[in-house]
Parts: C-alpha cells; sequence; structure tokens
C-alpha cells in the first residue's frame, strides 16, 4: 500500500473545504494542501495562464511525492486538467464538477451560477449546462472580483453586495 500524501490544490484557500471533506471520506490518508494565493484567482486567466499555474503546482506536489493531486478548484479544472493528465501520465488526478450538477439533482429548475469570467465560458461548463438547459432555466453570469472576496473570507457584506447586483440585474 502506497503511504504517500494525496495532494489537494486550489488557486486560493477555498479548496480547505474539499480538503476538509476528503479528510472524512478518507480518515486513513494523508493530505498536503497548496493554495495558489499569489496566483489567485484563476479566473481572470487565460487557459494558457491557468495551465502554467497549475503546472508549477503539480511539480511543488509531486516535489513531495504525492501519489494522487485533487484539483479543488473549478477554474483549473475546466481550463487545466486534461492537458495536466496529459503532461503527468503517472499520476491520477482528479478535478471537481461545477456546483450546476448538484443543483440539477437537488430538483431545482431556476438555477443562477455565479462563477469566474473563464468558468462560465469554458466548454467543460458550457457542455454541461447545454445537457439540462432544455428542463432547467439555467443562468450563468461571469462575476469578475467575486472570487478575490471570497478569498479574502470578506464579511463586510461586499460578497452579498455583489450577490444581490448579480441577481439584480439576471431577474431585471
Amino acid at each position: 500500500m502506497n503511504n504517500n500524501p494525496i495532494g489537494v490544490f486550489d488557486s486560493g484557500v477555498g479548496g480547505i473545504s474539499t480538503l476538509n471533506e476528503l479528510t472524512k471520506q478518507f480518515p486513513n490518508e494523508r493530505f498536503i494542501f497548496y493554495g495558489d494565493t499569489k496566483n489567485a484567482p484563476y479566473g481572470s486567466k487565460t487557459p494558457d495562464e491557468v495551465f502554467q499555474c497549475t503546472q508549477r503546482v503539480m511539480d511543488e506536489l509531486l516535489a513531495q511525492h504525492v501519489k494522487a493531486v485533487v484539483i479543488a478548484c473549478n477554474t483549473a479544472t475546466s481550463a487545466a486538467k486534461p492537458r495536466l493528465m496529459q503532461a503527468y501520465p503517472e499520476t491520477p488526478i482528479v478535478g471537481i464538477e461545477p456546483a450546476l450538477k448538484e443543483a440539477i439533482d437537488d430538483g431545482s429548475h431556476n438555477i443562477l451560477v455565479m462563477g469566474t469570467q473563464l468558468t462560465v465560458h469554458l466548454p467543460k461548463f458550457q457542455t454541461m449546462m447545454a445537457k439540462y438547459q432544455s428542463d432547467h432555466n439555467i443562468y450563468a453570469v461571469p462575476c469578475p472580483g467575486l472570487a478575490d472576496y471570497v478569498e479574502r473570507d470578506d464579511r463586510s457584506g461586499s460578497v452579498e453586495r455583489v450577490a444581490d447586483d448579480v441577481i439584480g440585474t439576471v431577474l431585471g
């Protein structure tokens, strides 16, 4: 049995919630978390820039002898995971799915997705949205700056104001 840790990374610290769930699901595993706060947020970058950032993170994690990597970032999963799998074929790489699927599974019919500019326009998300669009009212809205508020754990009400503005705009 391989006792090496599993690497988990995000463009910031939001992926700690994924790490927390992984530790519950796999209590006998060890984990290394890498929050790439120097380059956060990934959502305002190009797919090539995201790949370059994630490649640096992969190299750092592999230097720690991880046995697998979990990408706890929607943008990194959508923009870089296929290329990372090609670049690191010996390393199992798992990415997270957009929360849209969870909303669909919960039976919601009117769904507002607030994401980074890059995430809501990438083929992965667009394909998922198209799959469910006929049975659901899905509104995907890029929210520049929202990831910054979340990463800063801003409790001043700024996140709520941004969300209210977006919701108000969508609802007309």
